[in-house]
């Protein structure tokens, strides 16, 4: 990967010295991949921000408000492939080296980050990792009694869960480190970004305390997950139990017999109603464990991750704040 990376900033120094900043583009953008880089004529006048996965994305743009057209917002994880499979393209190099803002989440998925900021064009930009943001809030993975666990465990220290955008507490958090660099390198419009903030931070809080709500007034308080769990933060967040065939970050598809076994008894044993899986899954795993309790009856339901979601979703009108919304509408039946 370190050399990949290496290849791919010597040809973004080398475009840059060739093509020059500031160059007016066309209204709309698309790289090889399928990104695509809202933008405007004036580009050169135009804060750049680049983000790597959705939900930082729309925090942007929900703080950005009216000032959003002011913005050329890039979002790379842009064609559904997830945080924890995506490499970066030259392109994706060059919008970096150049932009205002930089937006990343900073877990092991995110290494590359590291050398691709060396060769930065704007010396003046502002980076935010969400995982430095958060702090010692920041958990470390976690295996719980029946996980199927990783081949080759990591010999270099902990490794972080890196969904830290699952929590509705996270977010408000975030999006107020958002709105503190977007204001301080557009001073002009600050009481824009700063007054937008503290409006959405209000409907987050507001739906944070539904989840409560929804939470404290369910019997059952524990979720089986048939697929990779990267909800670790949210049920963190509403004091609820989970089993799970995997761990978030896991690569992991196939589970074994055992964990097929384990997931199954404590559905019985518990008496779950409910297998959960994340979005985009085959629910092959699911299914299996479902085959393998006593009365075979209980439904799948999905929670979304935000893991794949892309500009089309985004044009189609999905937000961050409507898919959690969704997601309550599932944990509440789920909980049942």
């Amino acid at each position: 990967m370190k050399k990949y990376i290496s290849l791919l900033l010597a040809a973004v120094v080398t475009a840059c010295c060739l093509s020059g900043c500031g160059q007016k583009i066309s209204n709309t953008q698309t790289n090889e991949n399928g990104q695509s880089t809202e933008i405007s004529e004036n580009d050169s006048q135009k804060m750049k921000v680049v983000t790597t996965i959705f939900p930082e994305y729309d925090w942007v743009k929900q703080i950005a408000g009216e000032e959003a057209s002011n913005l050329e917002l890039t979002m790379l994880l842009d064609n559904g492939v997830d945080l924890h499979s995506y490499q970066p393209t030259a392109d994706d190099i060059m919008k970096i080296s150049e932009c205002d803002l930089f937006i990343y989440v900073g877990g092991e998925s995110d290494a590359w980050v590291e050398d691709a900021l060396k060769e930065a064009v704007n010396k003046n930009m502002k980076v935010i990792n969400l995982l430095d943001v958060l702090g010692n809030t920041v958990k470390e993975e976690e295996v719980v009694e029946g996980m199927q666990t990783e081949e080759e465990e990591s010999e270099e220290g902990p490794e972080y869960d890196e969904h830290v955008w699952l929590s509705l507490k996270n977010a408000k958090v975030l999006c107020k480190a958002i709105a503190d660099d977007l204001a301080d390198i557009d001073a002009e419009n600050a009481h824009i970004y700063q007054s937008n903030e503290q409006d959405y931070v209000k409907k987050l809080d507001d739906l944070d305390k539904q989840y409560q709500e929804v939470v404290d007034a369910s019997s059952q308080k524990t979720l089986i997950f048939g697929d990779r769990f990267p909800f670790r933060y949210m049920v963190d967040d509403y004091g609820l139990s989970y089993y799970a065939a995997f761990v978030g970050c896991s690569a992991e598809t196939e589970a074994s017999f055992e964990t097929i076994t384990f997931l199954a008894k404590k559905t019985d044993e518990l008496g779950i109603r409910n297998i959960m899986t994340i979005e985009k899954s085959d629910q092959k795993i699911a299914k299996t464990i479902i085959d393998n309790t006593k009365d075979k009856n209980q439904n799948i339901l999905t929670l979304n991750s935000m893991q794949s979601t892309t500009s089309d979703d985004v044009k189609n009108g999905t937000t961050y704040f409507s898919v959690m919304e969704d997601n309550l509408e599932v944990l509440e039946e789920a909980l049942q």
